[in-house]
């Protein structure tokens, strides 16, 4: 009873940060799992069921707090189901592990170009997604993200959610919720793939259901917090969460590990702490300065 307990608790902590960021539950759920001391495949496999619980839950949510452009979830979902179910039956036959540290390094450079974004860069123009988003764009971002997703054990918003803030004109509240919503049919397709080449064996059933449960109570809460948090506040967030995720995967590959992993692990939590103190401090000077002139 107290693992399950744990369990849900996991799957609250994920879904919130997911929720609100627009990625990291498959990281979060996996890294705390396995910090348990649950094996890795039985993690993967329960954190992949359990996101077809915890997807719908937070997609309704989003849809229901108007966090949602609909032209981009309709552009993403086809693309998105399409890669991940090809990504997941073809599992066991690729390379994952090898292509993720140029995974990482990329979503790495767009981090940082997130950060810089939120932080100095004053952008005035009115949103327009017609303009911002067309289906060239959407249909390959789709593809690569699903198939990442399925293949590395998370990606779709690693992927997605970074590369859709990078273009200008964007709104953070509805990239984050779109890309949460449309995330309930690639997670769909990927269990289905799963299920189709490794079997329901892996599947601890009670596990699932403790994840699904923590999921449950965190989305309509996350989905709440998007809508009323400030857009440069989400985006420095947004920014410092790929960094911190992706420094990870290189420096591991780099063989670094131990104090020193946690020595640059501290610096880099530390220096986003103090990123999103430094926005909020600039955007209430540019507020106050505003309130002044009128």
């Amino acid at each position: 009873m107290k693992k399950l307990i744990t369990l849900a608790l996991i799957g609250l902590i994920a879904q919130l940060i997911d929720g609100s960021l627009g990625m990291a539950y498959g990281l979060t759920s996996t890294s705390l799992l396995l910090a348990f001391g649950i094996a890795p495949a039985v993690a993967s496999a329960s954190v992949h069921f359990a996101e077809v619980v915890t997807t719908a839950a937070s997609g309704a949510s989003h849809i229901r707090f108007g966090n949602v452009d609909r032209k981009i979830i309709f552009r993403l979902i086809i693309p998105g189901s399409i890669g991940a179910f090809t990504g997941a039956c073809f599992l066991s036959n690729l390379p994952g592990d090898a292509v993720k540290p140029y995974i990482s390094f990329f979503l790495l450079f767009l981090g940082f170009f997130i950060l810089y974004r939120f932080l100095f860069k004053k952008n005035t123009k009115p949103v327009d997604h017609e303009k911002a988003f067309s289906r060239k764009q959407l249909i390959p971002l789709g593809l690569a993200a699903g198939f990442l997703d399925a293949t590395g054990g998370g990606g779709w918003g690693p992927v997605a959610t970074p590369v859709l803030l990078a273009k200008n004109g964007t709104s953070t509240r509805k990239v984050i919720g779109s890309v949460d919503t449309s995330e309930f049919a690639v997670a769909l397709s990927a269990t289905v793939g799963f299920l189709i080449s490794l079997g329901w064996e892996q599947v601890n059933w009670m596990w699932v259901i403790a994840l699904m449960a923590g999921g449950l109570i965190a989305a309509p809460i996350a989905a709440w917090l998007i809508r009323i948090i400030p857009s440069h506040i989400l985006g420095v967030g947004v920014g410092g969460l790929i960094i911190v995720t992706n420094a990870r995967t290189l420096l591991q590959t780099a063989g670094i590990s131990g104090a020193a992993l946690q020595s640059v692990y501290t610096v880099l939590v530390v220096v986003w702490l103090a990123a999103i103190f430094f926005s909020i401090r600039k955007n209430k000077k540019h507020s106050f300065s505003a309130g002044r002139a009128s």
